[in-house]
This record gives structure tokens, sequence and C-alpha cells, in this order.
């Protein structure tokens, strides 16, 4: 996301929360919003069947090193969203990414900085930044 797009968006965000506007509507609104977001991809293996999801136990070689496990960490995730999938699962993810917005907004946080000091820090750290 480009700096001034995402500055942009936490403004009309800013700009837009209005009914939500207390830190308890918003943090109890983005948790709410992730509930939505997962529950849209829950539906689309159980209700679509456009994915499924065969989770086993990883395959992973004891002696593989950090750099090689993700060639052995499969994601469970068979099928592809179709296109009715796909516009809810990326509305639910845009609901979220508005509350996600608006706590940073409320506690005057710069979304694009955060978002580029995660950046850096997984760049910098790379896998070892995951744990």
């Amino acid at each position: 996301m480009s700096e001034i797009r995402c500055e942009n968006f936490q403004e009309n965000v800013d700009k837009y929360l209005v009914r939500h506007r207390s830190i308890l509507d918003v943090i109890t609104k983005l948790q709410d919003s992730v509930a939505h977001t997962n529950r849209s991809i829950i539906k689309a293996v159980t209700s679509c069947g456009c994915l499924e999801i065969k989770a086993l136990k990883q395959p992973i070689p004891k002696d593989v090193s950090l750099e090689k496990l993700s060639d052995y960490v499969r994601t469970h995730l068979e099928g592809e969203l179709c296109p009715d999938c796909l516009d809810k699962v990326e509305a639910e993810l845009g609901k979220t990414l508005f509350y996600l917005t608006a706590l940073c907004s409320l506690l005057k946080l710069d979304l694009g900085s955060i978002i580029d000091n995660e950046n850096d820090r997984i760049s910098t750290l790379g896998i070892y930044s995951l744990t």
C-alpha cells in the first residue's frame, strides 16, 4: 500500500467514523469484524464448497533448517474462492481494515508508519521475526 493511499484511507476512516467513535466501540467492532471475516471463510468451505480444508500433521523433517521450513509447511487449503465468496471475504476484510485503521486514528498512530515499521522488522529479521 503506498504511503499516500494509506494516509488517504486513514483520513477517510477518521472523517467517517461517527457512530462508533468510542474506543470501546472500535475495539469491539474490530473483534466482531475479524469474527465475520473468519465466518465468511468458513462459509466458503461449509456452504459453498469452493474451498476445502485438509488439515493433517505438518510433514516437517526433524533436521530441516528454518530457512527451508516453508518448503514443508502447508496451508491446508485446497481450491480457490469463487467470485461470490471472494466478494464476501474481501468485504469483511475491508471492514476489519476500517476498524483497525480507526483504532490507529483514535490512538493517534499512523497506519502507514506501522506498516513500514513492520515491513522493516520482517525484512531485517526474516523468518526469525515470526516467533
